[in-house]
């Protein structure tokens, strides 16, 4: 018997993070952050077909299809009526880009759609991991809190990026604990003075605080920022907490011709969204 004709099939994009501050340690446990999110091209497909029970198939074997990847979770939160989801991964588990969390949110707000459902998005949204609000709407937004305080900012959209995509791979919980110190907020201003002027020309601005204890950890992913750099990148940083390197290019030939030197790890090139 054919499979059902999908009711839906829609993109899930990856996120980098512009910067990425650690600003403390809240009593609940969690940390305070102020990042700048940025969406990307680059993105899983999800595939909804109807079923009379809800299912998850997956063309990455290493990902777990049973309760507790977060596509499901969505679903089961939202209550929507069963689906079959098919989910073609594309972006890296434990890369920093927010994977599972942008699945999970175009779960959220594709079944909410078909289905009708009217529930606060955004509180489900947050019960199921601190990234997945931003996921909702994409784009440029700065947020603080654990990542869920988020205002949208003027869009940067365009601009030409090489990910490289290592082996290694990072935990949250892990890149958290190695933490060692803690960094100011430098403000929702002053980002946008950033972006006004060109997010290109403030490289040293744009820190990632990850970095410090996972490149001790992981001495190649500091090798990688380096060689992105030396490639012609105008900005380099790990995304969230890894390993994922991204660099920001100039324009998509000098990004296409820095492809050539990363023979020896995982590219893909992407634009922001």
């Amino acid at each position: 018997m054919p499979p059902q004709k999908p009711i839906i099939e829609l993109p899930a994009y990856a996120k980098i993070n512009w910067s990425l501050r650690i600003t403390g340690k809240r009593p609940d446990g969690f940390h305070d952050l102020e990042t700048l999110f940025q969406t990307i091209s680059l993105h899983d497909t999800l595939t909804f077909r109807e079923s009379d029970r809800l299912s998850l198939t997956c063309d990455d074997p290493s990902l777990p299809v049973d309760a507790s990847n977060l596509v499901l979770r969505a679903a089961r939160a939202l209550g929507a009526p069963p689906v079959a989801i098919e989910l073609k991964k594309v972006i890296p588990a434990g890369g920093g880009l927010g994977g599972g969390s942008s699945d999970a949110a175009a779960v959220l707000v594709a079944l909410s759609k078909h289905f009708g459902i009217d529930k606060p998005l955004a509180d489900l949204a947050l019960a199921l991991g601190s990234d997945v609000p931003f996921f909702l709407a994409g784009g440029t937004a700065y947020a603080t809190g654990r990542g869920e305080v988020l205002t949208p900012m003027p869009s940067v959209t365009g601009i030409p990026l090489l990910l490289l995509i290592p082996e290694e791979r990072v935990s949250t919980a892990s890149a958290f604990a190695a933490l060692r110190r803690f960094s100011p907020p430098i403000g929702i201003d002053r980002y946008r003075s950033i972006i006004d002027d060109g997010l290109l020309s403030h490289p040293d601005e744009l820190v990632n605080d990850f970095e410090e204890p996972i490149f001790a950890l992981l001495p190649r992913l500091r090798e990688l920022k380096s060689r992105l750099i030396e490639a012609g990148a105008a900005w380099a940083a790990m995304s969230g907490s890894g390993s994922t390197i991204v660099g920001a290019f100039p324009g998509a030939k000098d990004r296409d011709a820095a492809i050539e030197r990363f023979n020896d790890v995982r590219t893909a090139a992407a634009e922001t969204k």
